[in-house]
């Protein structure tokens, strides 16, 4: 699965973009820590039919160059 993770304020934002599902930390290890303690949760107590319904298949990360002014 893939983890985003941002500086938000004075912690950090982990979001797992296959479930939709997001977790902080006041540092990257701890969100980290606690987007996979959030999956587990959710893969654990969510119907296969809820887990099949939100799992997104094909997630891509890039990077993409806009041009300003």
């Amino acid at each position: 699965m893939t983890a985003i993770i941002e500086r938000e304020d004075d912690g950090f934002v982990a979001l797992c973009p296959e479930f939709d599902i997001a977790s902080q930390g006041s540092s990257i290890e701890e969100a980290r820590a606690n987007l996979i303690e959030a999956l587990t949760l959710f893969l654990e107590t969510a119907s296969p039919s809820e887990i099949e319904t939100r799992f997104r298949r094909e997630v891509l990360v890039t990077q993409v160059e806009v041009p300003v002014g």
